[in-house]
């Protein structure tokens, strides 16, 4: 049907992409597989867009001109199979904004520490009077912002499953953190599929734009070698660094950019550890481009507040450090949380499995947990990498029953550390939930 658009998901990004589609003269319908929770019925019922919830009418859906899909929904799904089977376009709400988007963009991905690095780079633009929005996994949605805001930049955190549904996107500003195992489950356990996933963020960049990258990315530094790189390279890394990009020496962040030099001791940012210097490095050069004052950068660097459910220091009970990392939803994250801690960790671990391999995990486990407390539904992969490194593991199905047996198995001056390398959904909403539960049962201890 002509100028009809069919959105699949009504979570932020879906409502967001319904509200654009209606002011861009769109026929929109919005259908929902899952309950619709109150708060978007009620958006979707304010700007009175037709929408359903808990099932899809696919005879209407398939005489849609446009589909727009949440991240959340895979190819495989049935729904998405039969609309590419009639060849009717399926997109994300990032490619369907970006169409009606005049604004510059700073789009940030990679299997860790995206999240962190979006929210320090939109506060260090923010603070220096930047007029930007915040978008794609965090803040707003996208779409939303295009149809009713009117900024000058985005700073848009977009995970594989988003960019996978860009095409014609482009991006002034592409910044690649890391490619380690992630979301393998979605990619036909196939490393290859993830890393083209994560690599679309530089696809359709010109000589006037910019690739941000890690140089210590093995990964990152193989697939560079294959590829045409049109956007001028800008790589940051912890070995001294002469030429444009960002690098490390004698505990000084030095960000080389257009003849322009920033310096600060790594003992003056905010955020500490070796992954945090990766996502100051990658912010400040993203500032930089985008001509903010050193004293500004420097400012904002050493006064961001941090991400909750990313490695935060929670509280201490009876001498005992809780830490909620409840973002650590990777392998990759879990070992930059286990290596940031220097005192004896009782672990809480475990979720939906993503085709971990937990071995990289193995020389850290031996070195510093003394106990894990394992919370899942299925713990067999957790048992099986670590039942002869660790004496005690312990196996829970709630977060009461896990923060209670992490206090019982910890002791004066340890750490209960959570950070479950595994995706959320067995038991909990999504990692915030997880996260706030954890937070919840560690004040009633």
């Amino acid at each position: 049907m002509k100028n009809s658009l069919v959105i699949l998901g009504a979570g932020e990004s879906g409502v967001g992409a319904a509200i654009l589609g209606q002011k861009k003269g769109y026929s929109v319908f919005v259908s929902d597989l899952g309950k619709i929770r109150k708060k978007y019925q009620d958006v979707l019922s304010d700007y009175d867009i037709e929408f359903e919830s808990e099932k899809h009418s696919e005879e209407k859906i398939m005489e849609a001109e446009l589909v727009v899909k949440s991240p959340g929904i895979p190819e495989t799904a049935p729904v998405i199979q039969k609309l590419l089977a009639k060849q009717i376009p399926v997109i994300s709400e990032i490619e369907f904004a970006g169409r009606y988007n005049s604004a510059k963009t700073i789009c940030i991905t990679g299997s860790n520490g995206k999240t962190t690095t979006t929210l320090l780079t939109y506060h260090i633009l923010k603070k220096a009077g930047v007029n930007v929005g915040l978008a794609g996994n965090v803040g707003k949605s996208f779409a939303w912002q295009v149809a009713e805001e009117n900024f000058d930049v985005y700073v848009i955190e977009l995970s594989s499953f988003q960019l996978d549904g860009m095409y014609d996107f482009r991006a002034d500003v592409a910044v690649l953190m890391n490619i380690t195992p992630d979301h393998l489950d979605r990619y036909g356990y196939d490393m290859r599929n993830y890393i083209s996933s994560k690599f679309r963020i530089i696809q359709n960049q010109t000589g006037a734009d910019y690739f941000i990258y890690c140089a210590d990315d093995e990964v990152i530094q193989e697939e560079i070698k294959k590829r045409e790189i049109n956007a001028c390279s800008l790589p940051f890394g912890l070995s001294e660094n002469v030429a444009d990009g960002a690098g490390l020496r004698e505990d000084q962040i030095i960000i080389n950019f257009n003849q322009n030099q920033f310096s600060m001791s790594i003992l003056d940012l905010s955020l500490q550890g070796k992954h945090n210097t990766y996502n100051s490095m990658a912010a400040g050069i993203a500032s930089m481009v985008f001509k903010i004052r050193n004293e500004q950068l420097r400012e904002s660097l050493a006064d961001f507040k941090g991400v909750e459910h990313r490695l935060e220091n929670f509280l201490k009970v009876h001498g005992i450090d809780f830490i909620n990392d409840s973002k650590a939803t990777n392998v990759n994250s879990t070992w930059y949380a286990l290596e940031s801690i220097h005192k004896p960790i009782v672990w809480i671990a475990g979720g939906v499995d993503k085709g971990n391999d937990y071995s990289m995990l193995d020389n850290l486990v031996g070195e510093k947990v003394k106990a894990i407390v394992c919370l899942g539904k299925n713990n067999a992969k957790l048992h099986a990498a670590f039942d002869e490194k660790v004496k005690n593991m312990v196996d829970v199905t709630s977060m009461e029953e896990a923060v209670k047996a992490a206090y019982y198995l910890a002791r004066n001056g340890d750490t209960v550390l959570l950070s479950p390398a595994c995706a959320s959904f067995d038991l909990f909403e999504n990692y915030e939930d997880r996260g706030r539960q954890f937070k919840r049962e560690v004040r009633n201890l």
